[in-house]
């Protein structure tokens, strides 16, 4: 059994109320690793390019406030 399938079987094996824990936590790590994700593409300067298509717009009007 491959160490996914183990998770995948202690998962189904969850109460509803650790169910519930858990999901909370693993979407705690997909916003937290997300966030890492983001901040070193903005530190590497992949999302330059998109910075500055965003400011054009907006300096072209081309956005409206929401």
């Amino acid at each position: 059994m491959t160490k996914l399938e183990q998770i995948e079987k202690s998962v189904a094996e969850l109460s509803p109320d650790e169910l519930k824990a858990f999901a909370a936590w693993f979407e705690a790590l997909r916003a937290d690793l997300w966030d890492q994700q983001i901040e070193a593409d903005a530190k590497s300067g992949r999302l330059d390019k998109l910075v500055a298509e965003a400011r054009a717009e907006i300096s072209a009007g081309k956005l409206r406030d929401l």
